[in-house]
């Protein structure tokens, strides 16, 4: 019979350095199951409050890798109020190499943990990018920083994925001829969300060249009259809807990007 461990784990970043170390360390243990909770990107006093009422409730064993002095105090402190274990995940490797070379130990937030915070933060919005394209997850979107809606063809993919190569969560959804948006684009309210235009003759010789390249015949998917009606409906559904429009024809997708984090930053100003 297996006995239930209960493990918090703290991080200043993604996570993935003490998930890894619980990960070995518990592989170690005989006959237990663990319950464990992870947050990441803790850099803020103001995150301790609900992190040590979840401690709180389950007790057993935190590990974290802050470093921000006054973030890492009150955790410690807080844990040691509650009763509950709290160690910093690279404590004893520290210590013993402190002891060792004789060398006092100053635990600091340093350059390179910014660029470790910054590179995390990138590498979790390109997973959530990659698992949100072209309408996939779109029942899911209030992670996303930014949702871009717009028909086939333009430049949704290439415009979330440069995006998410500077640290933005963002997804994006179809257009579809007579199939409706899914509620939870119309309904969003977290994220930004953006309709993108693309002139309709440039997308209809655009798609054309494409059903070239596939070898397949041309259709309605290309026509010119039928690639007009559909950006107009597009557009009937972005002023409906009270969403930003950016029109991409003459635009590269960094232009376009640019764009899209400064409605951002905007949003965010507006809210604060």
């Amino acid at each position: 019979m297996s006995k239930t461990i209960y493990l918090h784990l703290v991080s200043h970043a993604s996570g993935e350095l003490i998930e890894m170390l619980t990960r070995n360390s518990v592989a170690q243990l005989q006959g237990v199951a663990v319950e464990r909770r992870l947050w990441k990107m803790v850099h803020h006093l103001g995150q301790m409050p609900e992190i040590l009422a979840a401690i709180a409730e389950t007790r057993g064993f935190v590990l974290h890798s802050i470093t921000a002095v006054d973030v890492r105090q009150a955790l410690e402190k807080g844990c040691d109020r509650l009763g509950v274990p709290c160690m910093y995940s690279l404590e004893p490797l520290v210590d013993r190499l402190s002891a060792h070379f004789d060398v006092p130990v100053r635990l600091h937030t340093t350059a390179r943990d910014i660029i470790d915070e910054e590179y995390y933060r990138r590498v979790e919005a390109m997973k959530f990018t990659l698992g949100h394209d072209d309408g996939v997850a779109a029942d899911d979107l209030e992670g996303a920083d930014v949702v871009l809606v717009g028909v086939s063809r333009a430049t949704k993919t290439p415009t979330c994925m440069y995006l998410a190569s500077l640290g933005v969560k963002a997804a994006n959804v179809p257009l579809v001829p007579g199939v409706p948006l899914p509620d939870a684009v119309l309904k969003a309210k977290l994220p930004l969300v953006v309709g993108l235009t693309v002139d309709p003759g440039r997308l209809a010789t655009i798609r054309a060249a494409r059903l070239t390249a596939w070898n397949e015949s041309q259709s309605d998917y290309s026509d010119a009259d039928a690639v007009a009606e559909e950006q107009r409906a597009a557009r009937r559904i972005f002023v409906r809807n009270g969403w930003p429009v950016i029109n991409v024809t003459r635009r590269s997708i960094e232009q376009a990007a640019a764009m899209i984090l400064k409605l951002l930053q905007e949003r965010r100003g507006s809210a604060d």
